[in-house]
């Protein structure tokens, strides 16, 4: 996943934090095919159990309603502060 930076670290470390146990990582269609190395990053890192979502996503407004404790969310575009 060389060609994105996608701040796994940064996930890893929020749901360390917050011990969160159940995650879904909600992907756009051009990342999809990296959910697993995703995933498995995230399983690796943290005791979270990982869920894909690989339905529809257009983006921020497109927000699944699958109960888990956090929801991470990629995009093809840097939200400002």
């Amino acid at each position: 996943m060389e060609e994105y930076d996608l701040e796994l670290e940064k996930v890893a470390r929020e749901i360390k934090k917050n011990n969160y146990k159940s995650v879904c990582v909600q992907l756009p269609d051009g990342l999809k095919p990296k959910a697993t190395q995703i995933a498995d990053y995230i399983e690796k890192n943290t005791k979270a159990k990982v869920v894909i979502w690989l339905e529809s996503c257009y983006g921020a407004c497109d927000i699944t309603s699958i109960d888990v404790d956090l929801l991470v969310q990629w995009g093809h575009s840097e939200w400002k502060k």
